[in-house]
């Protein structure tokens, strides 16, 4: 079943076309990923998605499991499943992790008609899922992303998409900024996280992402639009000869 589909997508960022001819499929249980110079599209199709201000769909069409997606607000795409992970996590100071969690769960459960999950049970999930990602339990208390190294915020994204349980994770460089030991904490993380129900939109600069979690498909987007897809090996070929080729 096609969890995401985007067809002949165009879209602007105040005013200024970025998105050009864009279609992409994604399968449950497929993980994409999307690779491509600076400047090429790639975070705003992952703010498209997610439907942030500021970015518009000026044509084309996306789907979102069987269901149109262009003209629901970013609160209403997170209930029905879709997760985006910043490329630039911000800080909401004032806020703790747990409060903000717990509240995002909590409105996840009332849109599908569930009851909200005990405190104490969340925070038993919350604080077991931090330690599986060398993440302090104590951070919980502190403000969103408050006073977070880089790695830190990457880690607390990742800790986000396996509380919330979505459908579609889109993770905008999850990997930058990452050292050797955070990359595979997140990289397990993010395995952790797929299966056979799920989908995973994973863009990054980097081959060495996909040394740990292995792409069904590769695209790369260059000028608002893709101009190759292939398997893991595509992403290799980038790695060793850059971008250039693709313009021979």
């Amino acid at each position: 079943m096609s969890l995401l589909e985007v067809h002949d997508l165009h879209a602007s960022v105040n005013g200024e076309p970025i998105l050009r001819n864009l279609s992409l499929r994604v399968e449950t249980g497929e993980i994409h990923a999307i690779m491509g110079p600076n400047g090429s599209g790639k975070s705003t199709l992952a703010n498209v998605l997610a439907g942030r201000p500021g970015y518009e769909v000026t044509a084309g069409q996306v789907s979102f499991n069987g269901a149109g997606l262009t003209g629901l607000e970013p609160e209403a795409r997170a209930q029905a499943g879709l997760f985006l992970a910043f490329q630039y996590p911000v800080e909401i100071p004032g806020l703790s992790n747990m409060e903000f969690l717990k509240a995002a769960w909590d409105s996840h459960r009332a849109a599908q008609g569930a009851q909200p999950e005990s405190a104490v049970s969340f925070m038993k999930r919350a604080r077991a899922l931090a330690k599986s990602l060398e993440l302090n339990p104590e951070f919980l208390k502190r403000g969103v992303n408050e006073g977070f190294s880089g790695g830190e915020k990457k880690r607390n994204e990742i800790l986000q998409l396996l509380l919330l349980e979505p459908k579609l994770a889109v993770l905008d460089e999850t990997d930058s900024g990452l050292d050797i030991d955070a990359l595979q904490t997140v990289a397990a993380g993010i395995n952790r996280f797929c299966s056979a129900d799920t989908g995973v939109l994973l863009i990054t600069h980097y081959q060495r992402l996909l040394n740990h979690i292995v792409p069904d498909r590769v695209h790369v987007l260059s000028e608002g639009r893709i101009v190759a897809s292939g398997d893991r090996h595509l992403a290799e070929k980038l790695e060793a000869e850059g971008y250039a080729w693709l313009s021979d």
